[in-house]
C-alpha cells in the first residue's frame, strides 16, 4: 500500500485566487470542507503506511530500556517527513479535478429538477 502522489503539489506557499476554489462548488466554505476531508484522508493513508512499515521493526520483547536506534527506521522517518503536507496534496488534487465530491443536501433539494 505504497502512498503514491497522483499530482505534484507545490512545495512552498503559493498565493492563489480565491475564485479558483469557489468556481467549482459555488461556495468557498464547501470547498474548504472538501479540502479538509481529503487532507484528513491523505494523512490517515500516510499514517497507516508509516505504522505498517515501522511495525516491522517492533519486537514484542522490547521494553523502553532496550530500544535501540535502527538506521532503517531513521531513513523511513526522514522519507515521510519530506513528503508534502496532506493539505498541499488535497489542493493540488482539487485544482486538477482529481477529487470526487458530492453534496447530498443539494441533490435532495426540491429545487433540483
Amino acid at each position: 500500500m505504497e502512498y503514491t502522489r497522483r499530482v505534484k503539489p507545490d512545495q512552498t506557499a503559493v498565493t492563489r485566487k480565491i475564485r479558483q476554489f469557489d468556481a467549482k462548488t459555488g461556495n468557498i466554505y464547501e470547498t474548504v470542507a472538501i479540502l479538509s476531508k481529503r487532507a484528513n484522508q491523505i494523512s490517515q493513508e500516510i499514517q497507516e503506511e508509516l505504522n505498517e512499515k515501522l511495525g516491522e521493526f517492533q519486537n514484542p520483547s522490547d521494553n523502553l530500556e532496550e530500544v535501540f536506534e535502527n538506521r532503517e527506521q531513521i531513513e523511513i522517518a526522514k522519507h515521510y517527513e519530506q513528503l508534502p503536507k496532506p493539505t498541499l496534496v488535497a489542493v493540488a488534487e482539487f485544482l486538477s479535478d482529481q477529487i470526487y465530491y458530492r453534496n447530498p443536501a443539494k441533490e435532495n433539494s426540491p429545487n433540483n429538477f
